[in-house]
């Protein structure tokens, strides 16, 4: 791009941008003549994709800001107008708008209930910073049509993002997704009002603990032992981290109304949008739970739970019979959550009949056999989880299955109806009731999980993430699914390539830009750019199928299987290469 073009749009945005720390931002760029910052700053539009919009905050139109803000709710409340033609004209349409502990989700959120508010929109603002999982709890709690979310989930701390959700209390997805997009599009004049007049005319109510209290009472609601609860909880000792997010107002009082000894990570207690302590505020990453860790040795814990800023995503780890720290993967927790629901349900008699569980394309099959053992159909769908709750949805339509579980690798579950997203509060109240069973039984979960691998057979999960900056990155990635896709790796890890899956091509799911490589173990590598971010994801999840259950047999399969995840991540390794050159 040119340096004239390059200003050109610079200029439009100062003069679009009324949030002068954004259009100051671009003008002391110009005055230095720094064209490098601006051509990424402006070479692109930030997209209002199917999830809502996501970036690096800052002025310029490829960067989270009031003004990107501004134009996807106008373009959001134009589109539920349209839909919702009785209750326009009635003006019952109402909005819910939730916001997370990072840098501007405060000031973006108040922009965006202004915006419904002046569209005729009743929009309901928290007062206070509030989960993703409440978010969605609160559109169904309070009949609204839509709601947003201004969180970037566990992103670096540069990040903001905005989730768009639909009446249903789900992430929208088509046809609303594409709607949503075309509105955004189109918009030329934004409509927006004060705070003063919004409230006074009852167009912006402001809530809090009316919500809170349901949303706790759901979350303990959703427990299966009531009397080992009461018995066990003050035997447990729990340590955990917010990350700087929204959990601990939660997961501190949900559980400890059930007994628990929890102790929250001092420095990392208080909401804080700049992470101070940890450099990614993401509960999949082992550096993000160091000073827990360390904690929870101190106080000799149980266990240690983690939420990332919007709660959303749970993280956890224990201690093995050594004394070592062990930090379960989403894959692992979703296995041991999703099988103590299951055995809860059959040995209470609060299985439903057809149960279903549904986790994503990417997430280990490991769920799959669990399920075969418990009479649950498991059903695949996309990454994400509001393709989870969409398929969720799909039941309540249907009637064909009921849901009973959710879960995707990237720690997220679900185990209620009444959220149509992940929530890692919830589960923390399950993982919390889990550990007494096991320990009722005379078991550790770390013990647990290795009888279900002798069960089941020997699942390892790896994730290899690479990133494409700048205005080359989104073309490198699509050549390097091209080639992929034209000229498939016949081997993998050593092993052969049995199958290939493309699921833009696969009938039973929406088109997706994710490829799927089956070897011959039952070991299954995804590779999938991602939709929000400008960064490739591989996934292996691999097996080594069940053999006598034995000690023996699972110290092999276990080195067996690392063997594999290195080989395969060494060939992985050798395509990005290829694709960067």
């Amino acid at each position: 791009m040119d340096k004239a073009e390059i200003l050109k749009r610079a200029k439009a945005y100062i003069e679009a941008e009324q949030d002068e720390r954004f259009s100051k931002e671009v003008s002391e760029l110009i005055a230095k003549e720094d064209y490098k910052e601006l051509e990424d700053r402006f070479y692109q539009t930030l997209e209002f994709g199917t999830g809502g919009l996501r970036g690096i905050m800052g002025g310029g139109t490829n960067r989270m800001n009031t003004l990107e803000i501004n134009m996807a709710t106008q373009g959001l409340a134009n589109y539920v107008l349209k839909a919702f033609p009785e209750k326009a004209k009635d003006g019952t349409l109402s909005a819910v708008v939730a916001y997370d502990s990072r840098l501007n989700s405060d000031v973006f959120a108040e922009a965006t209930a202004l915006i419904f508010a002046a569209n005729g929109i009743k929009a309901y603002l928290f007062s206070g910073l509030r989960p993703t999982p409440e978010l969605s709890f609160a559109i169904r709690e309070l009949k609204a049509q839509t709601g947003v979310v201004v969180t970037a989930s566990h992103n670096p701390r540069m990040y903001n993002g905005y989730k768009a959700y639909w009446d249903d209390g789900a992430q929208v997805i088509e046809p609303h997704d594409k709607g949503i997009i075309e509105e955004v599009n189109k918009v030329k004049e934004v409509k927006t009002m004060t705070r003063v007049e919004a409230i006074s005319t009852g167009k912006l109510v402001l809530i809090d603990k009316e919500i809170d209290e349901k949303f706790w009472a759901m979350c303990k609601n959703q427990l299966f032992r009531p009397a080992l609860i009461k018995e066990k909880a003050k035997d447990v000792r729990i340590v955990y981290t917010p990350l700087h997010g929204t959990g601990a107002m939660h997961v501190e009082k949900v559980l400890g109304d059930l007994g628990l000894k929890v102790t929250t990570v001092p420095e990392q207690r208080e909401p804080d949008g700049n992470f101070p302590t940890v450099e990614k505020p993401n509960p999949e990453e082992k550096p993000a739970l160091k000073l827990a860790v360390e904690l929870a040795k101190k106080e000799k814990a149980d266990g240690l739970m983690a939420t990332d800023p919007d709660s959303d995503r749970f993280g956890t780890a224990f201690p093995d019979k050594d004394g070592n720290w062990v930090l379960l993967s989403g894959n692992q927790m979703g296995a041991l959550l999703m099988e103590y629901v299951f055995l809860s349900r059959k040995e209470l008699g609060k299985m439903p009949v057809n149960p279903a569980c549904v986790r994503s394309i990417v997430t280990s099959p490991f769920g799959d056999y669990i399920c075969k053992k418990y009479g649950v159909t498991m059903l695949e769908c996309l990454t994400g989880f509001k393709w989870i709750a969409a398929v969720e949805a799909n039941f309540e339509k249907t009637g064909k299955y009921n849901y009973v579980f959710g879960l995707e690798e990237s720690y997220g579950y679900k185990i209620e109806k009444e959220v149509m997203d992940k929530d890692g509060v919830s589960a923390a109240a399950m993982c919390a009731e889990m550990i007494m069973y096991w320990r009722s039984q005379g078991k550790s979960l770390l013990e647990h999980l290795d009888d279900m691998y002798k069960e089941f057979g020997y699942f390892e999960d790896r994730a290899i993430s690479q990133n494409f900056p700048g205005s080359t990155g989104v073309e490198t990635m699509k050549g390097m699914m091209a080639s992929m896709r034209s000229n498939p790796p016949a081997t993998l890890g050593g092993e052969k390539v049995v199958k290939v899956r493309d699921i833009m091509k696969d009938p039973e799911l929406p088109k997706s830009n994710v490829l799927q490589f089956y070897l011959e173990s039952g070991t299954i590598v995804s590779a999938r750019p991602s939709g929000t971010e400008p960064k490739i994801k591989f996934y292996i999840n691999s097996m080594i199928p069940a053999g006598d259950g034995s000690d023996k047999w699972f110290e092999e399969a276990k080195v067996k299987a690392g063997k594999l995840c290195d080989g395969i991540t060494s060939d992985i390794q050798k395509i990005i290469d290829a694709a960067s050159k």
